[in-house]
């Protein structure tokens, strides 16, 4: 998941919590772009994501004295940030508003080789429609699908993080297949 050990990410907070505050920085450029994707998934807007990747590590920061390392670092990270945009999204339920701005905050697509002008129309429109499928469920399928499928985490990591126990998250992936091949056709959600 990270391209450090997991003992550099401990090693790191247990820095930050002795009051080596730079020992943030690493740890934000280990984790950043993953937290960032993460949420922007999650919220399905790019301001948010932006803003909550902040909070996430506002709040690291805030617990460094609190964290213990029993589980993986990326459990304690992501728990975090599936706090925040679990608050994120009742706020929005209560307040809502509507946008001037285009809805077109997707994830952009990544490309290996350079395909054709159709062949990436094709990939776009589709990616278009996972996307709008994955931001169509629950909030806690959508949360236990991508820590699943895009953080690589175990049903006891996604359990940690989420609060619940490993066959909630077992069933939750399970419901959010379902609901994926549901919206998709029934070829695209494995």
């Amino acid at each position: 998941m990270s391209d450090t050990p997991p003992d550099a990410d401990i090693a790191a907070m247990q820095r930050l919590a002795a009051g080596d505050d730079l020992a943030l920085n690493s740890l934000m450029e280990c984790w950043k772009d993953k937290v960032a994707a993460f949420l922007l998934r999650m919220t399905g807007n790019a301001a948010a994501a932006t803003d909550l990747t902040q909070e996430t590590f506002v709040k690291l920061y805030q617990s460094r004295a609190r964290y213990r390392p029993t589980a993986p670092f990326p459990t304690y990270l992501f728990r975090i940030a599936a706090n925040l945009a679990r608050n994120h999204a009742r706020w929005k339920q209560r307040h809502p508003t509507v946008s001037i701005d285009n809805e077109d905050d997707h994830v952009p697509e990544s490309v290996d080789a350079q395909p054709g002008p159709d062949e990436q129309m094709e990939r776009s429109e589709q990616m278009q429609r996972v996307e709008a499928a994955l931001a169509a469920l629950p909030t806690d399928l959508r949360e236990a699908m991508l820590l699943f499928t895009y953080q690589d985490m175990s049903y006891a990591e996604i359990a940690n993080a989420a609060g619940c126990s490993a066959k909630a998250v077992e069933t939750r992936i399970y419901r959010a297949r379902q609901m994926l091949r549901a919206a998709l056709g029934g070829s695209q959600a494995d």
